[in-house]
Parts: structure tokens; sequence; C-alpha cells
């Protein structure tokens, strides 16, 4: 079986404290995080038993997971198994990066958000840079927040021009892009325009639930984070009989990491391996 998992424990902290963000400086308990370490230790475990599968895994955090011990010493131990294909991480990089000498560069891949209002330009471009002299490959993106539209022009003069940079629309806002506005952040990410929509899903395609599912750190599978009815978990003997394409039963979708995988919008061909961090095709080839 092949097969992208898109894991997301219990752990909502974050060190960060971006006034958009639900998660700023969220502190947990001891408790909290020895349940959140305990999820992961089991899902490592189980993915240890699945030799004859194919796997890439993708951490998608509600807050900032890689500043945590038991992540880092996760990701070292799945990149060094046979059935893993690749393991992805979303995180803000504000760690040392020590660590990753640990891993298998091959199959690591990051997907580092810069926060401006968090971080200086230079220490996120110096921890880019640590990464790609690892040879670990990255995305790097930002939220499009019109204040911040000079900082993020300035990121991608700086940027090598192999690093994608992507720009999250800020939808929740509500607000709409004046025409120049939109303009230079097209000039900036080609895609940005997908990302502004919420696009059509209800009755269409999508290879969530089939090829791609979401896992919570109870091993409960749902077929995207978007969607929250069970169908099935990772831990029961027959989890892979409930795994089935379908038509989405969500009216819209409007984050990447679920709309990516629509049928309808064909971006398996514009991303294709750099489908879960975040990388176009053609990036790989400059």
């Amino acid at each position: 079986m092949k097969l992208s998992i898109l894991y997301r424990g219990p752990l909502s902290s974050c060190n960060y404290d971006c006034h958009y963000c639900p998660f700023a400086k969220v502190h947990e308990t001891a408790a909290e995080l020895k349940t959140d370490r305990r999820a992961l230790e089991k899902f490592g475990d189980w993915i240890s038993t699945r030799k004859q599968d194919r796997l890439s895994i993708f951490f998608t955090p509600w807050g900032e997971a890689l500043t945590r011990r038991w992540y880092q010493e996760a990701i070292c131990h799945l990149t060094s198994l046979d059935q893993i294909e690749k393991v992805v991480a979303q995180t803000n990089l504000s760690y040392n990066l020590d660590w990753i000498e640990n891993a298998n560069a091959q199959k690591l891949a990051l997907w580092c958000t810069y926060h401006p209002s968090q971080t200086t330009r230079k220490k996120f471009l110096s921890q880019s840079q640590q990464l790609s002299q690892r040879g670990i490959s990255h995305s790097v993106g930002t939220v499009g927040l019109p204040e911040d539209l000079e900082e993020i022009e300035q990121l991608r003069r700086e940027l090598p021009p192999d690093i994608y940079l992507w720009v999250n629309a800020y939808k929740s806002s509500g607000k709409k892009y004046n025409d120049d506005t939109l303009k230079r952040f097209e000039t900036i990410d080609p895609l940005f325009q997908l990302n502004t929509q919420y696009h059509s899903s209800l009755g269409r395609s999508c290879r969530c639930g089939s090829s791609v599912i979401s896992v919570d750190g109870t091993g409960t599978i749902f077929r995207c984070h978007f969607m929250k009815e069970p169908i099935g978990n990772i831990y029961e003997s027959d989890f892979e009989s409930h795994l089935q394409e379908s038509p989405c039963t969500n009216q819209t979708c409007g984050c990447h990491i679920g709309y990516v995988h629509m049928d309808d919008l064909e971006l398996y061909s514009v991303f294709q391996e750099g489908i879960l961090e975040r990388i176009p095709f053609h990036y790989r080839q400059v």
C-alpha cells in the first residue's frame, strides 16, 4: 500500500505569538505534553511495523512541533525506515538545526514559514541556508498580509532562485486584495491566486480518503483535516478497508493542504513529488 499520512497529534503549543493565530503563545501542561509524546511514539511504532507499505508522513501540528525533542527524534527514526519514502513537517525554523544531522536528508523535507513579526529576515534566511547546506529540500512561505508585502518582496530577492516562496492569502480577514497588491503577490508566488479562493469541492473527486489521509493522536482516520467524520483507525487490523475514493462532502476547500489533492485542479502535475512539502516540480530543475 502506498499512502500519504497527514499526522496531527494533540500538540497545540507554539513559541510564536502571531496576532492572526489562535495558537499564539499557547502553553501546555507537562501532562498534556506527555500525552502528545506518547501518541507520537505509538504512531512511530506502528509505522515501524508497516514494512510492506510505501509511506509518506506529513506533520501538520496546530503549533510548533520541531522545538520538541520527541518530534526531532521521531523524524530521525522515521527517515531511517525502508518503508518511508518521505517525512515532511511544517515549521517556523526557530531552533538549533544540529539534530537534523541524525536524519536521512534524502527522505526529509520541510515546509518553512517566515513570520516577520517574530523573527528577522536575516535569521530566517540563515536557517534556510543551513538547510540547503545539509541537503534538506524545503519550501519557504509566509502569510500574505498587505502590510508585510515589501518585506516579503525583499525575502524573495534574497532567497536563492531554486527555493520556492509561497504566499498564503489572509482570507480569514474577509478583506479583498486590491489589484496592485494582488499582482505583486502573484509576482512573488505565481500560484497565489489559487490560495485566495475557496474552491467548490462538493461532489468533486479528491485523493483524500484513499491515497491521502489525516490521522490524529489516537490513530483516528479522517479523509482530511477539514472533514470531521471518522472513517476508521490505523490501529485496527482492517483499517485499509475503509480507504476508498469518494466525492468530497464539504461545500468548499480553502486550504492548500486540502485543495492540492483535488483532482479538478490538477496540482499533482504542478508539484509532482514535491506535493507534501509544497515545492513545484520546476523549482527542482533550477
